[in-house]
């Protein structure tokens, strides 16, 4: 199973501190829309604890994401774990691949990292906080593949008549 790169790190981070801002935008919206003038005490109480949830989500969750992050890909599937409090595993045949999409989104060009989302008749599946030219190149294999899979199979089907 490979690892990400340290600059997958920084784009989680970087993810992180933006969602934690307007999360506690949107609770200071509340506090002063509602909690503030109606002086509803146990709103502020629990405002200050979802803060500090919030801080402390923004600082610990991108470091275990990031180290427990893995992702493989062989001739056969591809089988990517994730997670941060609980870890998810996702293992997809190459031969269930319909699709195959490269994504950069705007903080993810500036850490030079991409999503190659692979598209199967089950769903997505996301290997993300790839090093762009890794993702390029797995996609390229992948698509290598994708093409080798159909052309076996449509030789199959021509025996079979």
């Amino acid at each position: 199973m490979e690892k990400l790169s340290k600059r997958a790190l920084g784009c989680m981070y970087t993810a992180a501190i933006i969602a934690g801002i307007f999360e506690a935008a949107a609770i200071a919206a509340v506090n002063v829309i509602w909690l503030i003038p109606h002086d509803v005490q146990i709103g502020k109480a629990v405002s200050v604890v979802l803060l500090i949830l919030i801080v402390l989500n923004t600082i610990i969750s991108p470091y275990f994401r990031f180290h427990r992050y893995r992702y493989s890909i062989n001739e056969e599937f591809i089988d990517i774990r994730e997670g941060y409090i609980f870890v998810e595993r996702n293992i997809v045949p190459l031969e269930r691949l319909h699709k195959m999409q490269t994504l950069r989104g705007p903080i993810d060009r500036i850490f030079k990292v991409a999503k190659v989302i692979v598209t199967t008749a089950g769903g997505d599946v996301t290997l993300r906080f790839l090093d762009e030219e890794k993702a390029d190149f797995i996609a390229e294999s992948l698509g290598r593949r994708i093409n080798q899979i159909v052309v076996e199979q449509r030789e199959e089907n021509a025996e079979e008549r």
